[in-house]
């Protein structure tokens, strides 16, 4: 079985951000299919058990609007039992659309891995990118 890991990104800090998570389910000793966001399907990723899921914080902190937010909506109601792990770069606030992006998937019963997303301010530093590496590991694991 292969873990997903969709992401939208716009500068690429989360696309960096992608590739360490890709990078940790691997040496964790699962494959993984790294995917932007514009060639996955919701009902398709949400077959999985298992799935990560990255975006930046975008406008007033929201998820990408044209692109991932409607992706997002379409996996709610269907990541119930889910682990999934979120994470994503910001360039201004404090992380709030991270919290609030997880409160929605908690709200639909996914299970978040490391019990909160990655976050890094603006490109990852090693710190995020280890971070990304470990929760890819996690996934890994949740995924045996």
């Amino acid at each position: 079985m292969s873990i997903a890991v969709v992401y939208w990104s716009g500068t690429g800090n989360t696309q960096a951000m992608a590739e360490a998570v890709v990078k940790g389910i691997v040496e964790g000793g699962a494959e993984a299919e790294l995917l932007s966001v514009d060639q996955a399907d919701a009902s398709e990723i949400a077959r999985g058990d298992v799935f990560a899921l990255g975006c930046p914080s975008m406008g007033a902190e929201e998820l990408e609007e044209s692109e991932m937010e409607p992706f997002v909506q379409e996996l709610e109601g269907k990541v119930s039992g889910k682990n999934i792990l979120l994470f994503g770069s910001y360039g201004w606030g404090n992380g709030e659309w991270m919290r609030t992006w997880e409160e929605r998937m908690k709200a639909e019963g996914a299970v978040l891995i490391g019990g909160s997303g990655v976050i890094a301010n603006e490109a990852p530093d090693e710190e995020a990118l280890n971070a990304c590496e470990k929760a890819g590991k996690a996934l890994a694991e949740a995924a045996k």
